[in-house]
């Protein structure tokens, strides 16, 4: 029997990334990078990956894709396509086809993930998710603030897709407190996207700074990260401190509203690139700040994904799942 052809892809509002699950292993191969403005539609770009590639159309089709996915469909807030189940069939007669919001594909890269591939946040160790039932959950600043759980029980393993970045920003001292009092001043209503995301931290430093009266200097999230590493004391370092502060508290409501006790992981590219100063931050205390639950905190793992593609990596798992694979 002819190997089975598994598609998988990771598609943002810029970039579209496809490869090959492998059906008998835990990873992906020939993974291409295409620009989305180069062609008209996802089954355009599928197709041009295949003939790219040599490769005969798919049995299983498992893309994650940047936005809400609704009936089967999705349509990306920074990419003109449309995609659907419906149509990704009628194009490829794939046997199975399916799409995943992006933070449940990473979600369902957890378990896949090499150990060389976490970093571990504070002195907890991580817990070995290759067992029948666990519970763990992913967020992750980029343009938004992404969440999603995965919960393992007698070896089958799901996703809980959340809207949890547009949870409402709770402050947790005096001075988060007077943030969220300015950022109303530019928002009917201040989410924990507002402060923990690219955009997070520029809300942060421009609140900061009219707290201390001083004068509004648009600063980018890339120059705000370079300041603070040059001088944690500067109003860009106060301000990179606190983002990762309110990223472990908003980590932690995460963990108590889905039940994740067996580890969080962190993930996207702001905390990727800046790794170092998420290590050297308060991060545990805002994670472990939890009140009458504070012991029970202190004995939750948290990590940092080191992967560089999380996101095909659980499209894959997911993609293996559908093809019967693995449970």
């Amino acid at each position: 029997m002819a190997e089975h052809i598994l598609i998988v892809g990771d598609i943002g509002g810029t970039n579209a990334r496809f490869a090959l699950a492998d059906p008998a292993g835990t990873g992906f191969v020939n993974e291409r990078t295409l620009q989305c403005a180069d062609f008209n539609s996802a089954e355009v770009a599928i197709q041009h990956y295949l003939d790219e590639t040599g490769t005969a159309k798919p049995n299983v089709i498992c893309l994650a894709v940047a936005g809400p996915v609704v009936n089967n469909s999705v349509r990306m807030p920074n990419n003109p396509w449309h995609i659907s189940v419906a149509s990704l069939q009628q194009t490829f007669t794939a046997e199975e086809v399916t799409l995943l919001n992006d933070f449940e594909a990473i979600a369902h890269s957890l378990p896949a993930v090499n150990r060389t591939d976490v970093a571990c946040l504070g002195h907890v160790a991580e817990r070995d998710l290759d067992c029948p039932d666990f519970t763990v959950c992913v967020l992750g600043p980029g343009t938004g603030l992404g969440a999603a759980a995965l919960v393992s029980r007698r070896g089958v393993a799901d996703a809980l897709v959340t809207e949890a970045g547009h949870v409402g920003f709770a402050p947790e001292s005096d001075l988060q407190a007077e943030v969220l009092n300015v950022l109303r001043r530019r928002y009917d209503r201040v989410s924990d996207e507002r402060l923990v995301s690219g955009m997070g931290v520029e809300n942060v430093h421009w609140a900061l700074g009219q707290i201390a009266g001083e004068p509004e200097v648009p600063t980018g999230a890339a120059g705000i990260f370079d300041a603070a590493r040059e001088d944690s004391s500067s109003a860009c370092g106060q301000a990179v401190a606190l983002f990762f502060e309110l990223l472990g508290q908003v980590a932690g409501n995460l963990v108590l509203s889905t039940g994740a006790f067996d580890g969080v992981y962190i993930a996207g590219g702001v905390a990727q690139r800046h790794g170092d100063l998420l290590q050297a931050s308060r991060f545990r205390e805002g994670f472990e700040n939890k009140g009458r639950h504070r012991e029970l905190m202190t004995s939750v793992p948290s990590h940092l994904i080191l992967h560089a593609q999380p996101g095909l990596l659980g499209a894959s798992r997911k993609a293996r799942i559908l093809d019967g694979a693995i449970a």
